[in-house]
């Protein structure tokens, strides 16, 4: 058989995560450290490998059923090499720096082992939970794979430069940003989007860091909403949880 197809090959490469290609992941696995995958993102693997859905704890279990913040996982391990994606999603590799990572659980595609995760609350100055209000801190020393809705911005926080981002925008940022969700002054604008822009919630970053920002206010496809009118645009509670109104 002859086609272009075939010119897509394997990444030849021994870094442990490499992209196959900008929405597909390659993990190489030696034996020893296993790397825990959003449940059902495998597409191919080689060698012998096994996979197993991750534990939870009892406490764990609790925090998903009080905040909604969930990452379903499954743990690959073995010797071979396994491809990840979602949806033909973007996917970034980044490593965990010392001050750790906050990052949505919706855009997480897989991490190591080693690191440590935890459900957070982003600090609202109304004292309520809104949309994007708990989040996943991942700590420890590895890496972890990200994925977005079209290709990302980075947005470099300085302590002389906020950024304000809207919450259903937001993937990604670093730990040691100073994070305040916020919206319009105006009592009855805390409860619905604004006016006629379509614009609800914001998170404000401060401090020393980056603000990642994918180019969509949607999560990911599986959790998008098809039709028409306010439907399509902002979701239904259950369906489009990060992009809650009214």
């Amino acid at each position: 058989m002859q086609s272009p197809l075939f010119g897509h090959t394997e990444v030849q490469t021994q870094d442990r995560y490499a992209l196959q290609n900008p929405q597909l992941l390659r993990v190489r696995l030696d034996g020893q450290d296993d790397v825990l995958a959003r449940k059902g993102a495998m597409v191919a693997y080689q060698g012998l490998l096994e996979f197993d859905g991750e534990y939870q704890s009892r406490e764990q279990r609790r925090r998903r059923a009080r905040t909604g913040e969930n990452l379903e996982l499954m743990r690959c391990s073995g010797q071979g090499t396994v491809y990840l994606a979602n949806l033909a999603q973007y996917v970034h590799i980044m490593d965990v720096e010392p001050e750790g990572l906050t990052v949505d659980s919706s855009y997480v595609l897989a991490l190591d082992s080693s690191l440590h995760w935890e459900v957070i609350a982003v600090d609202s100055q109304f004292g309520i939970s809104g949309s994007g209000a708990y989040n996943l801190n991942i700590t420890g020393q590895g890496k972890v794979a990200l994925m977005t809705s079209g290709l990302p911005l980075a947005l470099q926080v300085t302590p002389d430069r906020y950024v304000n981002a809207d919450s259903d925008a937001v993937v990604a940022w670093s730990g040691s940003l100073r994070v305040q969700m916020q919206a319009q002054t105006s009592s009855q604008s805390v409860f619905r989007r604004r006016g006629t822009t379509g614009e609800g919630w914001e998170l404000s970053f401060m401090g020393q860091g980056y603000a990642l920002v994918q180019p969509s206010e949607l999560l990911p496809p599986q959790n998008a909403v098809s039709g028409q009118g306010l439907r399509a645009q902002y979701g239904v509670h259950g369906q489009n949880q990060n992009n809650r109104w009214g």
